[in-house]
C-alpha cells in the first residue's frame, strides 16, 4: 500500500529521457550550399556575358586590358589567397578549440579583406583620373569594345568588391562570437558557413584576375 505524499523512485532505466536541443549543423551548411549555387549563377551569367563579347570586340578587350595594371591584380590575387589560407587556419583550430589562433586567423583575414579594398580603391581612383569610367568621353568616343570592356571591369569586380565587404562583415561577427565563446568545436556551423562563404569569393576572384588583366 502506498501512502499519500509518499515518493516513487523509478529506476533510471525507466525514466523518460531529458529533452535535449540539437543544432541542425547538417541543415544550415546545405542552405548555405543553395545560397552559394544563387551566386555562382550571377557571377557565371557575367562571365558568359563578357565571353560573347570578348569573341565579337577581341582586340577592343586586348587593348583595354593593357589600360589596367597587372602588379595590383597580381598583388590582389595573392591577398585573396592568403585571406582563404587565414579562414581555413580559423576554422581548424576552433575545432581543436585553440581560441587565439582561431582570433588571429579571423584577424588576418579580415586585414588581407582591408588591403584589397584599399588596393581596388587606387586602382579605380587611378583610371577615373585618367577619364577611364562608365560614360567618359574618352571611351564614349572611343571604340566600342573598349567602353564594353571596361563597363563590365566595373560592374563584375564592383559587385565583387561589395561581397568581400559582406564576406568581411560576416567574418567579424564570427570573430566577436569566437571571442565571446559561442562558436566552439561544438558550434561551428556558423564559422564554416563563412568560410564557405570567403572561399566562393576569393574564387570568384580567380576568374575575375585573368579575364582582365591577363588579356593576351
Amino acid at each position: 500500500m502506498i501512502l499519500a505524499g509518499s515518493w516513487i523512485h523509478l529506476p533510471t532505466s525507466q525514466r523518460e529521457p531529458e529533452l535535449t536541443v540539437q543544432t541542425d549543423q547538417t541543415g544550415k551548411k546545405l542552405g548555405m550550399w543553395l545560397f552559394l549555387y544563387t551566386e555562382i549563377i550571377l557571377f557565371g551569367a557575367l562571365f558568359v556575358l563578357y565571353a560573347v563579347y570578348f569573341a565579337r570586340y577581341t582586340q577592343d578587350f586586348i587593348a583595354g586590358a593593357k589600360e589596367l595594371d597587372r602588379v595590383f591584380g597580381v598583388i590582389n590575387t595573392i591577398i585573396l589567397l592568403v585571406s582563404s589560407f587565414f579562414v581555413a587556419a580559423s576554422i581548424t583550430a576552433v575545432r581543436k578549440d585553440h581560441k587565439k589562433i582561431a582570433l588571429a586567423g579571423l584577424g588576418g583575414a579580415l586585414g588581407c579583406g582591408g588591403i584589397f579594398l584599399v588596393n581596388k580603391y587606387f586602382e579605380w581612383g587611378h583610371k577615373i583620373a585618367l577619364g577611364i569610367y562608365p560614360g567618359a568621353e574618352k571611351l564614349v568616343d572611343g571604340p566600342a569594345g573598349q567602353n564594353l570592356f571596361f563597363g563590365l571591369y566595373y560592374v563584375i569586380t564592383g559587385l565583387h568588391g561589395l561581397h568581400i565587404v559582406i564576406g568581411m562583415t560576416l567574418l567579424s561577427v564570427s570573430l566577436v562570437l569566437v571571442q565571446k565563446q559561442k562558436i566552439t568545436s561544438k558550434n561551428d556551423a556558423l564559422l564554416d558557413n563563412c568560410g564557405l562563404y570567403w572561399h566562393l569569393v576569393d574564387l570568384v576572384w580567380i576568374f575575375i584576375f585573368p579575364l582582365f588583366y591577363l588579356v593576351v
